[in-house]
């Protein structure tokens, strides 16, 4: 089996495929990114579905790369035979969801195998196939899938396979479209037209993108991907295209993280305000719009890519889980959860837009006010806290904060643009709340905050103190805490666990490895309070945790070397993005003050 870190991806803006170095699509959900997989061998075994194409000689390709500012995959092979490159894309979506993959020969004679496995269902359900000279059919209750190409294929051992010589200058194409099962055949799709087409669309839109030099290069691909892990119609951008990589190797922390979750908003829009891309912005904060609309008590920590809020977790039995780590799931029982936290990381967010002076509504104020009013009665109540914990619930300092980050940003966009609203009563919240915080969660003899209220624990989400405000950069207890959580959550080479798990204090057995996030995260601090050159360290650090086409998943294993977590993780890239900026402007910013690159789209 691959390794987590072997995955590239590529997508449409409406799903993604991953692909690894031996050329086989192992994970790919049609239409959308949270339908079942028909590709599932990601997360259980060859049969429950797989598309390889690769030279007959088998192995893993010698080199691959983006097309530059692209997400066009290119993957070169060098045999004894010749060389050949497989060319893999999705076009930005048109009627249909195409994958696209051409085999090109460099040099030599090469003989390539296509190797199509589809399982529907998330890897469970053979479909009925029907092989023609030029295509082939595939269909299975409510999906159908042709493929289209010159090569000569045909059944074996429930699989569709062909083989062809490709010489020096041959462009074979292979093109998989799905539609619904009682449309009529798709159109025909021209492989060199969808190449250059898709090129086109990326290096377009890179092209947009206001960074420049060094902070370029270093981010570019973390927004790129940021872009691709977005769902067009809507704006949401969902935490992963996966499901259930582990976060823990045999583990039982498997989640399905192809959702939106409220408390990425305010970083994505740094993100994508600090790369320019304030078309990009506004779609996403439209998204958490529309999502959060309806009773505020009802507010839930993450939302379905089209903003729907039934997301039932389940099982799936029948895929043996990568490397054994089950269950596998579907859905994500977490949104359930009480989570404070996320009234304050919506409204952070709403006041970063507002003080980028994107544009606003009315609406979008009554809506907050409302958010605001619900948060009052609530934010002494205890939760399950920034990350999910599935045990009992605490009073968590991070959820307290970020109730103070609610009051601080309503008080300050009544004051500053003169919205209606109690500003005095939010204002004095703002001060209660900050004063039970540093009463109940601050641990004087250590000098460092807590992960909740009476805990001796730690937790990564207190290198926010800072960005979001709550403390000034030459607080004494700011800096005590962020050597607090560097000393008992550092594991080697300067990386931070989010907490510490203790064998399942949280309701969970089994260790995790670092969080890539949570690393970036004491980046960002350390400017904050003045130590440049050891953030820059421990920045280049990071940096160097990308796989070879630049992609991070949601954790790294420190001890084993690798990635861990589902992938590549928005969460990871959105920080990433956030920390390439902080590092070389020599500044951190709060999180609801815009970089200088925002403008009015």
């Amino acid at each position: 089996m691959s390794l987590i870190e072997d995955y590239a991806m590529i997508g449409d803006l409406q799903t993604a495929a991953l692909i690894d170095r031996t050329g086989s699509v192992d994970w790919m959900c049609l239409p959308r990114f949270d339908s079942p997989a028909c590709f599932a061998a990601l997360v259980g075994e060859q049969d429950n579905g797989h598309w390889r194409v690769a030279p007959v000689s088998g192995g893993t390709c010698t080199s691959r790369r983006y097309l530059p500012d692209t997400l066009v995959l290119e993957s070169t092979w060098r045999t004894p035979e010749g060389e050949v490159q497989v060319l893999d894309l999705m076009p930005p979506r048109g009627k249909q969801p195409d994958v696209v993959r051409i085999v090109v020969g460099v040099s030599g004679a090469v003989t390539v195998r296509s190797e199509l496995r589809l399982r529907f269902g998330n890897g469970r359900i053979k479909p009925w196939v029907e092989h023609g000279d030029q295509d082939t059919d595939a269909v299975a209750g409510p999906d159908r899938v042709h493929l289209a190409t010159p090569v000569p294929m045909h059944g074996q051992d429930w699989a569709t396979v062909g083989e062809t010589t490709v010489h020096a200058g041959d462009r074979v194409p292979f093109v998989l479209t799905w539609s619904p099962s009682n449309y009529p055949t798709p159109d025909a799709v021209d492989a060199e037209k969808a190449l250059a087409d898709t090129v086109t669309f990326w290096q377009a839109w890179s092209a947009r993108g206001t960074l420049t030099g060094p902070v370029r290069e270093d981010a570019q691909r973390s927004l790129i991907t940021l872009k691709a892990l977005t769902y067009g119609p809507t704006g949401g951008i969902v935490a992963a295209p996966t499901t259930s990589l582990p976060e823990s190797i045999g583990g039982v922390r498997n989640w399905d993280y192809r959702f939106c979750w409220l408390r990425d908003a305010g970083m994505t829009l740094q993100a994508l305000l600090a790369g320019g891309y304030a078309d990009e912005a506004v779609a996403w904060r439209e998204w958490l719009l529309r999502a959060v609309a309806g009773d505020p008590s009802t507010l839930q920590i993450m939302y379905g890519i089209d903003g729907r809020r039934w997301l039932p977790e389940g099982e799936l039995p029948w895929l043996s889980g990568y490397e054994g780590s089950t269950p596998v799931r579907t859905g994500n029982g977490a949104s359930e959860q009480l989570q404070i936290d996320v009234y304050g990381e919506t409204l952070d967010a709403l006041a970063l837009t507002r003080n980028a002076e994107l544009s606003s509504s009315d609406d979008a104020w009554a809506l907050q006010s409302a958010l605001m009013e619900h948060l009052e009665g609530a934010w002494q109540d205890k939760d399950n806290g920034l990350w999910e914990m599935r045990g009992p619930t605490q009073d968590f300092v991070h959820s307290k904060v970020m109730a103070w980050v609610a009051a601080d940003r309503m008080a300050r966009a009544a004051q500053r643009f003169d919205l209606p609203g109690p500003r005095g009563r939010w204002a004095d919240l703002r001060d209660t709340i900050h004063a039970q915080v540093c009463e109940n969660g601050y641990d004087a003899d250590r000098n460092t905050f807590t992960q909740a209220y009476g805990s001796k624990d730690l937790d990564a989400a207190l290198l926010l103190l800072g960005r979001v405000g709550f403390l000034q950069p030459d607080d004494p207890r700011l800096v005590g805490t962020i050597e607090a959580v560097q000393a008992d959550l550092g594991r080697g080479d300067g990386f931070v666990l989010r907490y510490d798990t203790h064998d399942g204090d949280d309701g969970l057995a089994g260790h995790e490895g670092v969080f890539v996030a949570c690393s970036f995260w004491l980046v960002d601090a350390l400017v904050g309070i003045g130590r440049h050159q050891e953030a820059r360290r421990l920045y280049d650090r990071l940096l160097g945790l990308r796989n070879d086409v630049g992609l991070l998943s949601e954790e790294w294993d420190p001890v084993a070397q690798r990635h861990l977590g589902n992938t590549p993780q928005a969460f990871s890239h959105f920080t990433l993005v956030g920390s390439a900026v902080t590092v070389h402007e020599g500044v951190l910013r709060r999180s609801d003050q815009p970089p200088p690159q925002a403008d009015q789209p």
